[in-house]
């Protein structure tokens, strides 16, 4: 059935970009940027509830974050697409007992927080936002989390962040468009037009957003962490980070998939971190 929704949906923006290419564009990337709407489980939402919750502003956009206490330093948790803070729960509790003071934000689109789309440029500027409440020394981001991570550090050079871990996380922006409309199957039409669309919505061509160029003006110690076998970020993408960020290193993981959530993974952020 999902195959079947995915082959329509190409088929009649396709057909639309005959019509209106500009707006058949616009359509695909609204479609690319849309998270589809999730809702908290109960167990969820009791996790979140033992956290001191505040809302930030950036914009217009209301960013909900969620602080767990601690006389440590300060960590803060960026989540990926079509997640939220919970995602993190294991990992809040073991860092909360080892002292450290964590924070976790709901990305645009997600959660609690506002936005109908979600985009690591807007999402870098959520995070700038909590960096300066809370000042965090340490940041750990997966998948387009640790994307929008590196875009804050490489835009605001943040002086107080010294550690950064991307799990999972994508080097080229490209590449994930691609990825996007090869599977929705988009004619020349569309993509073309979306290249132009995302220069003008965006101020800058597709290519310029790259993860691993973003880590080439950071000086923060950098930790990798990527499974051979994740179907959503290529392992390559792992290897394009590593070469960019001078100050990091690589940890390779193999069955554990995109999401990482596992023990073996929080043990080297543990070390990495020097909890």
């Amino acid at each position: 059935m999902k195959e079947i929704l995915i082959k329509f949906i190409g088929t009649y923006y396709n057909a639309l970009s005959y019509v209106s290419k500009p707006y058949a564009a616009d359509q695909a990337l609204y479609l690319f940027m849309k998270p589809r709407a999730g809702r908290l489980t109960e167990e969820q939402s009791d996790f979140l509830h033992t956290a001191y919750q505040e809302e930030l502003n950036y914009e217009d956009y209301r960013i909900m974050t969620y602080r767990w206490l601690g006389s440590g330093q300060t960590i803060l948790l960026t989540h990926g697409w079509e997640s939220n803070s919970a995602r993190w729960k294991q990992l809040i509790l073991n860092l909360k007992k080892k002292g450290y003071n964590v924070i976790a934000v709901d990305a645009p689109g997600h959660g609690k927080s506002g936005s109908k789309v979600f985009n690591a440029i807007l999402y870098a500027e959520f995070i700038n936002v909590v960096a300066k409440r809370f000042s965090p020394d340490i940041i750990i981001g997966h998948s387009v989390g640790g994307m929008a991570a590196a875009l804050f550090q490489h835009k605001y050079q943040f002086g107080n962040l010294k550690k950064i871990i991307l799990l999972g996380a994508p080097s080229e922006f490209q590449d994930v468009m691609k990825r996007y409309t090869d599977m929705l199957g988009y004619n020349s039409r569309i993509i073309s037009q979306l290249q132009q669309t995302i220069q003008e919505r965006f101020g800058s061509p597709a290519e310029t957003f790259s993860t691993a160029k973003f880590l080439e003006t950071i000086e923060s110690e950098g930790l990798i962490i990527h499974d051979e076998d994740d179907r959503i970020i290529p392992y390559n993408d792992a290897l394009r980070l590593k070469n960019s960020f001078k100050n990091s290193q690589l940890i390779t993981t193999k069955g554990l998939g995109h999401s990482l959530n596992d023990d073996t993974v929080a043990d080297y952020i543990y070390t990495f971190i020097g909890a």
